[in-house]
Protein backbone atom coordinates (compact mmCIF):
# COMPACT_ATOMS: atom_id res chain seq x y z
CA UNK A 1 0.00 0.00 0.00
CA UNK A 2 1.42 3.43 -0.80
CA UNK A 3 2.82 5.88 1.97
CA UNK A 4 1.77 9.49 2.12
CA UNK A 5 4.21 11.40 3.94
CA UNK A 6 2.62 14.49 5.14
CA UNK A 7 4.71 17.68 5.51
CA UNK A 8 4.51 19.55 8.97
CA UNK A 9 4.72 22.91 8.22
CA UNK A 10 2.41 26.65 9.75
CA UNK A 11 0.06 26.11 7.22
CA UNK A 12 -2.01 23.62 5.30
CA UNK A 13 -0.76 20.39 4.83
CA UNK A 14 1.01 18.97 1.87
CA UNK A 15 0.19 15.69 0.57
CA UNK A 16 1.02 15.53 -3.07
CA UNK A 17 3.75 12.77 -2.23
CA UNK A 18 2.99 9.04 -2.08
CA UNK A 19 6.17 6.82 -1.79
CA UNK A 20 5.29 2.83 -3.04
CA UNK A 21 6.59 1.57 0.23
CA UNK A 22 6.56 2.70 4.23
CA UNK A 23 10.21 4.20 4.75
CA UNK A 24 12.63 1.22 5.37
CA UNK A 25 14.98 3.19 8.09
CA UNK A 26 14.80 6.15 10.12
CA UNK A 27 17.11 7.72 7.82
CA UNK A 28 14.70 6.91 4.51
CA UNK A 29 12.09 8.24 6.53
CA UNK A 30 13.95 11.89 7.42
CA UNK A 31 15.36 11.43 4.03
CA UNK A 32 11.65 11.33 2.63
CA UNK A 33 10.72 14.27 4.39
CA UNK A 34 13.20 16.58 4.44
CA UNK A 35 12.95 16.26 0.33
CA UNK A 36 9.39 16.72 0.03
CA UNK A 37 10.04 20.36 2.51
CA UNK A 38 12.31 21.25 -0.23
CA UNK A 39 10.11 19.84 -3.32
CA UNK A 40 7.20 21.91 -2.19
CA UNK A 41 8.78 25.02 -1.35
CA UNK A 42 8.30 24.42 2.74
CA UNK A 43 11.86 24.46 2.39
CA UNK A 44 12.48 27.56 -0.04
CA UNK A 45 15.52 27.63 -2.72
CA UNK A 46 18.72 29.23 -1.20
CA UNK A 47 17.38 28.79 2.88
CA UNK A 48 19.42 27.31 5.40
CA UNK A 49 18.66 24.21 6.64
CA UNK A 50 18.25 24.05 10.17
CA UNK A 51 19.09 19.98 11.51
CA UNK A 52 18.50 20.73 14.91
CA UNK A 53 15.02 22.55 14.07
CA UNK A 54 14.31 19.27 11.90
CA UNK A 55 15.69 16.58 14.43
CA UNK A 56 13.04 18.42 16.76
CA UNK A 57 10.50 18.91 14.59
CA UNK A 58 10.70 15.19 12.59
CA UNK A 59 11.08 13.30 16.34
CA UNK A 60 14.52 12.16 14.27
CA UNK A 61 17.72 11.73 15.45
CA UNK A 62 20.74 13.48 13.72
CA UNK A 63 22.84 10.72 12.01
CA UNK A 64 19.52 9.72 10.55
CA UNK A 65 19.16 13.62 9.07
CA UNK A 66 22.86 13.31 8.10
CA UNK A 67 22.46 10.89 6.19
CA UNK A 68 19.64 12.02 4.65
CA UNK A 69 20.89 15.48 3.67
CA UNK A 70 24.15 13.52 2.14
CA UNK A 71 21.60 11.76 0.03
CA UNK A 72 19.62 15.18 -0.88
CA UNK A 73 23.33 16.27 -2.24
CA UNK A 74 23.79 13.63 -4.38
CA UNK A 75 20.41 14.69 -5.87
CA UNK A 76 21.23 18.56 -6.19
CA UNK A 77 18.47 19.24 -3.92
CA UNK A 78 20.89 21.06 -0.82
CA UNK A 79 24.62 21.91 -0.80
CA UNK A 80 27.36 22.16 2.09
CA UNK A 81 28.66 25.27 2.77
CA UNK A 82 32.04 25.25 4.69
CA UNK A 83 32.04 26.92 7.92
CA UNK A 84 28.55 27.97 6.45
CA UNK A 85 26.13 24.92 6.79
CA UNK A 86 23.57 23.14 4.08
CA UNK A 87 21.43 24.94 1.63
CA UNK A 88 18.74 24.16 -0.38
CA UNK A 89 19.75 24.63 -3.95
CA UNK A 90 18.57 27.12 -5.49
CA UNK A 91 16.17 27.00 -8.91
CA UNK A 92 16.42 28.87 -12.51
CA UNK A 93 14.78 28.64 -15.41
CA UNK A 94 18.67 27.35 -16.73
CA UNK A 95 17.76 24.42 -14.71
CA UNK A 96 14.42 23.76 -16.09
CA UNK A 97 16.41 23.67 -19.65
CA UNK A 98 18.76 21.27 -18.68
CA UNK A 99 16.53 19.32 -16.35
CA UNK A 100 14.12 19.26 -19.62
CA UNK A 101 16.79 18.43 -22.05
CA UNK A 102 17.31 14.64 -20.13
CA UNK A 103 13.45 13.88 -19.43
CA UNK A 104 12.60 14.54 -22.25
CA UNK A 105 14.41 12.01 -23.98
CA UNK A 106 14.39 9.45 -20.97
CA UNK A 107 10.64 9.45 -20.56
CA UNK A 108 9.83 9.27 -24.10
CA UNK A 109 12.43 6.17 -24.31
CA UNK A 110 10.50 5.24 -20.58
CA UNK A 111 7.40 5.76 -22.33
CA UNK A 112 8.42 3.04 -25.48
CA UNK A 113 9.63 0.67 -23.02
CA UNK A 114 6.50 0.70 -21.14
CA UNK A 115 5.06 -0.39 -24.16
CA UNK A 116 6.74 -2.86 -25.05
CA UNK A 117 7.31 -4.74 -21.79
CA UNK A 118 4.47 -3.55 -19.35
CA UNK A 119 3.07 -6.45 -17.65
CA UNK A 120 -0.55 -7.53 -17.32
CA UNK A 121 -0.23 -5.80 -13.56
CA UNK A 122 0.73 -2.43 -15.38
CA UNK A 123 -1.52 -2.35 -18.02
CA UNK A 124 -4.18 -2.89 -15.44
CA UNK A 125 -2.61 -0.08 -13.45
CA UNK A 126 -2.82 2.10 -16.37
CA UNK A 127 -6.49 1.19 -17.13
CA UNK A 128 -7.36 2.68 -13.80
CA UNK A 129 -5.31 5.65 -14.87
CA UNK A 130 -7.40 6.26 -18.07
CA UNK A 131 -10.53 6.11 -16.42
CA UNK A 132 -9.85 8.42 -13.85
CA UNK A 133 -8.65 10.71 -16.48
CA UNK A 134 -12.17 10.30 -17.99
CA UNK A 135 -13.71 11.56 -14.72
CA UNK A 136 -11.34 13.63 -13.45
CA UNK A 137 -13.45 16.34 -11.59
CA UNK A 138 -10.31 18.02 -9.64
CA UNK A 139 -9.60 21.60 -10.13
CA UNK A 140 -7.15 22.29 -6.85
CA UNK A 141 -3.56 21.98 -8.62
CA UNK A 142 -1.83 20.28 -5.91
CA UNK A 143 -4.59 17.60 -6.32
CA UNK A 144 -3.51 17.83 -10.13
CA UNK A 145 -0.07 17.43 -9.67
CA UNK A 146 -0.89 14.29 -7.47
CA UNK A 147 -2.43 12.51 -10.68
CA UNK A 148 0.24 13.74 -12.98
CA UNK A 149 2.78 12.17 -10.68
CA UNK A 150 1.44 8.90 -10.06
CA UNK A 151 0.78 8.84 -14.14
CA UNK A 152 4.64 9.62 -14.87
CA UNK A 153 5.53 7.07 -11.86
CA UNK A 154 2.99 3.97 -13.30
CA UNK A 155 5.12 5.09 -16.61
CA UNK A 156 8.59 4.66 -15.03
CA UNK A 157 7.79 1.28 -13.57
CA UNK A 158 6.33 -0.40 -16.49
CA UNK A 159 9.60 0.27 -18.48
CA UNK A 160 10.23 -2.43 -16.19
CA UNK A 161 13.95 -0.75 -15.99
CA UNK A 162 14.83 -0.29 -12.24
CA UNK A 163 17.98 2.10 -12.89
CA UNK A 164 15.87 4.03 -15.66
CA UNK A 165 12.72 4.62 -12.90
CA UNK A 166 15.12 5.79 -10.03
CA UNK A 167 16.87 8.23 -12.82
CA UNK A 168 13.77 9.78 -13.94
CA UNK A 169 12.17 9.67 -10.50
CA UNK A 170 15.43 12.09 -9.93
CA UNK A 171 14.78 14.62 -12.39
CA UNK A 172 10.89 14.32 -12.25
CA UNK A 173 11.79 15.30 -8.64
CA UNK A 174 13.71 18.29 -9.50
CA UNK A 175 10.72 19.41 -11.68
CA UNK A 176 8.32 19.55 -8.83
CA UNK A 177 10.14 22.66 -7.21
CA UNK A 178 10.10 24.67 -10.64
CA UNK A 179 6.43 23.48 -10.73
CA UNK A 180 5.81 24.90 -7.28
CA UNK A 181 7.17 28.10 -8.30
CA UNK A 182 4.56 28.38 -10.70
CA UNK A 183 1.59 27.72 -9.21
CA UNK A 184 -1.42 29.62 -9.69
CA UNK A 185 0.42 31.47 -12.03
CA UNK A 186 -0.99 30.74 -15.02
CA UNK A 187 0.39 27.49 -16.00
CA UNK A 188 -2.40 25.17 -17.86
CA UNK A 189 -1.75 22.19 -15.17
CA UNK A 190 -4.81 20.42 -15.77
CA UNK A 191 -4.86 20.59 -19.58
CA UNK A 192 -1.17 19.33 -19.30
CA UNK A 193 -2.26 16.58 -16.99
CA UNK A 194 -4.94 15.06 -19.66
CA UNK A 195 -3.09 15.38 -22.43
CA UNK A 196 -1.45 11.65 -20.52
CA UNK A 197 -4.48 10.42 -22.31
CA UNK A 198 -2.31 10.10 -25.86
CA UNK A 199 0.55 8.41 -23.56
CA UNK A 200 -1.36 5.76 -21.93
CA UNK A 201 -3.44 4.83 -24.75
CA UNK A 202 -0.23 4.16 -26.92
CA UNK A 203 1.32 2.40 -24.21
CA UNK A 204 -1.59 0.09 -23.36
CA UNK A 205 -1.78 -0.58 -27.61
CA UNK A 206 1.96 -1.59 -27.48
CA UNK A 207 2.59 1.54 -30.01
CA UNK A 208 6.29 2.46 -28.61
CA UNK A 209 6.71 4.50 -31.51
CA UNK A 210 3.44 6.39 -30.54
CA UNK A 211 4.07 6.93 -27.11
CA UNK A 212 7.65 8.03 -27.35
CA UNK A 213 6.57 10.74 -30.17
CA UNK A 214 3.05 11.40 -27.58
CA UNK A 215 5.52 11.43 -23.90
CA UNK A 216 8.38 13.70 -25.71
CA UNK A 217 5.63 16.46 -27.39
CA UNK A 218 4.08 16.25 -23.72
CA UNK A 219 7.32 17.08 -21.85
CA UNK A 220 8.33 19.65 -24.05
CA UNK A 221 5.27 21.89 -24.05
CA UNK A 222 4.84 21.96 -20.36
CA UNK A 223 8.38 22.82 -19.99
CA UNK A 224 7.54 25.76 -22.42
CA UNK A 225 4.46 26.77 -20.41
CA UNK A 226 6.71 26.81 -17.58
CA UNK A 227 9.41 28.78 -19.24
CA UNK A 228 6.99 31.47 -20.56
CA UNK A 229 5.65 32.07 -16.74
CA UNK A 230 9.21 32.04 -15.11
CA UNK A 231 10.19 34.83 -17.99
CA UNK A 232 7.34 36.98 -16.98
CA UNK A 233 7.39 36.91 -13.46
Amino acid sequence: MASEVRIREAGPTVTIFRHAEPPRSQSEAAYFLIRDRILSLALPPGSLVHEAQLRQELSIGRTPIREALQRLGHEKLVRSVPNRGTFVTDVNITDLARITEVRVVLEGHAARLAAERGTVADRAAIAELLAELGSVQVTEQRELMKLDREIHRTIYRSARNSFLESTLERYFNLSLRLWFLVLDQGVRLREAVTEHRAILEAVMAGDGDRADEAMRRHVAGFESAIRRVLVER
